[in-house]
């Protein structure tokens, strides 16, 4: 169904797979450590990696997407669109090949820098390309496809590292941004940031290729030039994205979205998914644990593509959030369990059914939704710096939970450290319910009304004439 829906409205699967592709890269980058850092610490490893050095290794990835994350916007509203996301295979493969031939932790550290950094910038210039080609009737669906990618690429990760050493994983993976790159660059720019540029006819012609030769584009294209005029009357920037109160609020709920989504905990659990099973003494190995973890994970984010545009946004986001903190709570209580000397061999299922089943509702909301949202906001004058800031703290939390993990399990206890993320899930849930406005099949003009809570001056009513035929009837209402 969602497939039918995107070949009407693009060239067909080919435009969807070559975009998806570096969301695939980004995703193998993210699940590299599970396999790698139990190869980098045995004893015959070059380089040997303490458990010091791999929770660095682990965490240096999200401080890189920081870096990457803060000039990503600007250089998208520069060089375009696509140009900029091009560009970006180069660090991924120069990336790859540091790790590949790394004889030291510093090696390694740079290595996972790089990389992270060109992960940040894909995740602040792909939304904004997704949210300015797609109709808003498949935009949430498209958005979550890529995000679909992402969990490939982590399960793709997980495969690869049963293969041979870390060194062996990375020349395999260095091969996947060359592909992408070769794929991708003969893709359109997006015609939103042409007609930024004052480019009408190059605009004209992207969208006619993303929509299909059949299709007829100037009602859309009529909508979409004056969206980009209103924009470019208001100055963008920070200035203007923090002085407006629309554009304020946007970037407020951005933000909250963007700090439940890092603090309830995913990335630590997906970057040591291995760790938790052998802590939690599970009977199932840890390497098979992350495979079925990943398998889970893309059927689910495959299932919130069908839902996304059906259900809604909101909908998903305050279904995620509370099952996980349920998921949380009970993974706290058998970690409790377990620390005061329990016997645990009845339930040792509870682990992998907990960390399944957070994944598989993260994915289905709080996973793909927030960096869906974040390309659907905000207008076209402040979209970069407000993508580039709240991607930026995106990762930089991120960062901070997947470094301070382990030492908050030895600090406070497994069962301790989720239980704080529990309580973390309820405050996002509440979040989710009184802030966050519902943005699917919504354009950009009734989005920003919803934000400022004054309705539309224009309404479609349906009326029956004198002969009973019904029609609609657009009913303009003047401003007070």
């Amino acid at each position: 169904m969602v497939t039918e829906t995107l070949l009407v409205k693009t060239e067909g699967l080919v435009f969807v797979f070559q975009l998806q592709s570096v969301h695939f890269v980004a995703g193998t980058f993210m699940s590299w450590t599970s396999p790698a850092l139990p190869l980098l610490q045995a004893n015959n490893s070059v380089p040997y990696i303490t458990s010091e050095e791999g929770s660095w290794i682990g965490s240096l990835l999200n401080l890189g997407a920081f870096i990457g994350a803060i000039p990503a916007g600007i250089l998208a509203d520069h060089i375009g669109r696509r140009t900029t996301l091009c560009g970006l295979a180069v660090p991924f493969f120069v990336s790859w090949l540091m790790i590949a031939f790394c004889s030291s932790a510093l090696e390694l550290y740079v290595g996972r820098i790089v990389g992270g950094m060109a992960v940040g910038a894909v995740s602040v210039v792909a939304p904004m390309y997704i949210s300015e080609l797609a109709d808003s009737k498949v935009r949430g669906a498209l958005g979550t496809f890529f995000q679909l990618q992402i969990t490939v690429g982590i399960l793709f990760g997980y495969l690869v590292g049963m293969v041979g050493d870390h060194r062996v994983l990375a020349f395999i993976l260095s091969v996947l941004p060359v592909v992408y790159f070769v794929s991708f660059i003969w893709m359109p720019e997006s015609p939103v940031y042409l007609l930024s540029k004052d480019k009408l006819n190059e605009a004209k012609r992207s969208l006619q290729w993303f929509r299909g030769s059949k299709y007829d584009i100037e009602d859309e294209m009529v909508r979409m030039v004056e969206s980009s005029g209103d924009s470019q009357k208001r100055k963008g920037g920070l200035g203007e994205l923090l002085s407006n109160p629309v554009t304020r609020k946007a970037f407020t709920i951005a933000l909250g979205l963007m700090t439940f989504q890092q603090l309830s905990g995913i990335n630590a659990v997906i970057f040591y998914t291995g760790q938790i099973f052998d802590l939690a003494g599970s009977s199932i190995p840890s390497t098979t644990a992350c495979i079925i973890i990943g398998v889970v994970q893309v059927i689910a984010t495959y299932v919130s593509t069908l839902l996304v545009d059906r259900a809604g946004r909101r909908i998903l986001l305050l279904i995620s959030d509370s099952v996980m903190a349920l998921c949380l709570g009970v993974l706290g209580a058998y970690f409790h369990l377990l620390n005061n000397n329990y016997d645990t061999s009845d339930v040792s299922w509870v682990p992998i059914v907990s960390v399944a089943t957070f994944i598989v509702v993260f994915s289905l909301g709080f996973g793909p939704i927030p960096w869906i949202m974040l390309g659907e906001l905000f207008p076209a004058n402040v979209k970069g710096i407000a993508s580039a800031v709240a991607a930026a703290f995106s990762w930089i939390l991120s960062f901070a939970v997947t470094k301070a993990f382990q030492n908050m399990t030895s600090s406070l206890g497994e069962d301790i450290t989720f239980w704080v993320f529990t309580g973390i899930c309820v405050i996002g849930t509440i979040f989710v319910f009184f802030m966050v406005p519902e943005t699917k099949g919504k354009d950009l003009n009734e989005i920003q009304e919803d934000l400022s809570g004054k309705p539309s001056n224009v309404e479609l009513k349906m009326v029956e004439s004198d002969d009973g035929l019904k029609t609609e009837k657009i009913i303009f209402h003047l401003p007070d």
